[in-house]
């Protein structure tokens, strides 16, 4: 095919996806690199790049993706190691422990599945999923052991309410990276993740609760005493601010925004600047944990040393993907999109979740799938005149298209699984089938909500 076809940029988009896939899933390479290496491939197939006039395309090819990685760096780094900080330091304080006995506590025992869900709803916002699991399974544990039923019923409600804020709210690094791809403000995605978060919780619960009466799962693994933890835990409100305070202060600038576009104060603007609002947060978070454990100062910086070099390697593997989402728009899908479908009816939400779900299921990876499926919407979105509704459903439909369908192939999957117990052949039955049911009543959901309330 001729590099100058319309259909051209299409064939970078698979080489460039196929290319990502066969490096993570079969060759085992380090998403950063595999994501780096695809962003280069991009460029070298790409022709007539705008960017750097006057550079050699050869020479654009390896330099551009190492400019769009300094530009995604510079946009999420400081919020993800603080994201980091903050999730560790409520484990390590015992705020997030203190915050789920609480909600326990409010809704009972009889409602401890309920309970666990609304738990993992929230502390999967600045926690990421897999350590939010690790933290919650001894709590399901040590209820199954008191109620002697609902193991399984545990299980998947602390998956599901987890799953959906870890793909649709931010700071988690996945639904970061998209409302940066798709120029969204942060306060509106944090406001329609949370909201449009709820119905699908809802409805993965009443399938988890159907899964419960289905396939009985016995307790396979036993709790872990933990004589070293916390024994004074925080009180309830110092637990829950260094979450909740952030999200508040974001959320408030970006209803400023609509309410007074014109004079808005500008102690609201910087108060609710993302970098702002972390900062606090952390500073917070921190406080708790070094009175908690009685740090010294020296020993608070070193104890944040951990936290902050896995932060290093997420920072890493989400700016690489921001490039390589970067190099697709440089090769002109978003033109190619539009003209191929420029006599069809197509619907945005449903080509986003699809593209989604393609890149999930094929490689295994939700952050990957929702920075290469962002990228590619935005770039269709922006040949488009008029958006039938706002963006934010296209980012909120990726979220969900996202976690369709985890299998062997993704890490979590085998948290979830090794953690509670269940074989491989018990979790695709359970686990997998019901964190599908939650993708597809979130595409459900947005297709509806998108219709009722477009937002422009």
């Amino acid at each position: 095919m001729n590099m100058s076809s319309q259909y051209w940029p299409f064939i970078i988009l698979i080489i460039s996806m196929v290319a990502v896939i066969l490096m993570i899933s079969k060759l085992k390479i380090h998403a950063f690199i595999a994501l780096m290496v695809s962003a280069m491939i991009a460029g070298l197939l790409s022709q007539n790049i705008a960017a750097m006039p006057g550079t050699p395309s050869l020479i654009k090819a390896v330099e551009l993706p190492m400019l769009e990685f300094g530009n995604t760096a510079g946009k999420i780094a400081w919020v993800i190691a603080l994201a980091s900080l903050i999730g560790t330091a409520m484990l390590e304080s015992g705020a997030a422990e203190r915050m789920v006995n609480a909600i326990i506590s409010i809704l009972g025992a009889s409602r401890a599945s309920v309970a666990l869900l609304i738990s993992g709803f929230i502390l999967s916002i600045p926690i990421f999923f897999d350590t939010v699991f690790f933290l919650m399974i001894p709590l399901a544990i040590a209820l199954v052991k008191k109620t002697k039923k609902d193991y399984l019923l545990y299980i998947l409600a602390i998956s599901g309410g987890a799953l959906v804020t870890h793909c649709l709210v931010p700071p988690t690094p996945g639904p970061l990276i998209m409302a940066e791809n798709m120029k969204i403000d942060l306060g509106v995605t944090i406001m329609a993740g949370l909201a449009l978060g709820i119905i699908p919780c809802f409805i993965v619960f009443k399938v988890a609760q159907y899964m419960n009466k289905k396939n009985v799962i016995p307790l396979r693994v036993a709790i872990e005493s933990n004589e070293a933890g916390v024994i004074h835990m925080p009180s309830l409100w110092m637990s829950v601010i260094p979450v909740i305070l952030p999200l508040i202060l974001i959320s408030m600038s970006s209803v400023a925004d609509v309410l007074m576009p014109d004079n808005k104060p500008m102690w609201i603007s910087f108060m609710g600047n993302k970098n702002v609002a972390m900062t606090l947060g952390t500073a917070i978070a921190l406080w708790v944990w070094a009175r908690q454990k009685n740090y010294s100062g020296s020993q608070l910086w070193e104890a944040c040393s951990k936290p902050l070099e896995i932060a290093g390697i997420i920072i890493l593997i989400t700016a690489a993907g921001g490039a390589f989402g970067a190099m697709l728009g440089h090769s002109g899908i978003g033109n190619a999109i539009k003209a191929i479908t420029a006599n069809v009816h197509i619907n945005l939400i449903l080509l986003a979740w699809l593209l989604a779900s393609v890149m999930k299921i094929a490689q295994g990876s939700s952050t990957v799938a929702m920075i290469t499926a962002s990228s590619i919407m935005y770039a269709l979105t922006q040949t488009m005149e008029v958006m039938p509704f706002h963006p934010v459903y296209i980012l909120v439909a990726i979220g969900f298209g996202s976690l369709f369908v985890p299998w062997m192939n993704d890490s979590g999957f085998w948290v979830v699984s090794r953690m509670s117990g269940m074989t491989t052949s018990e979790a695709l039955k359970n686990f997998s089938v019901t964190v599908g049911s939650l993708a597809l009543a979130g595409l459900i959901e947005v297709l509806i909500v998108s219709k009722i309330f477009p937002l422009v």
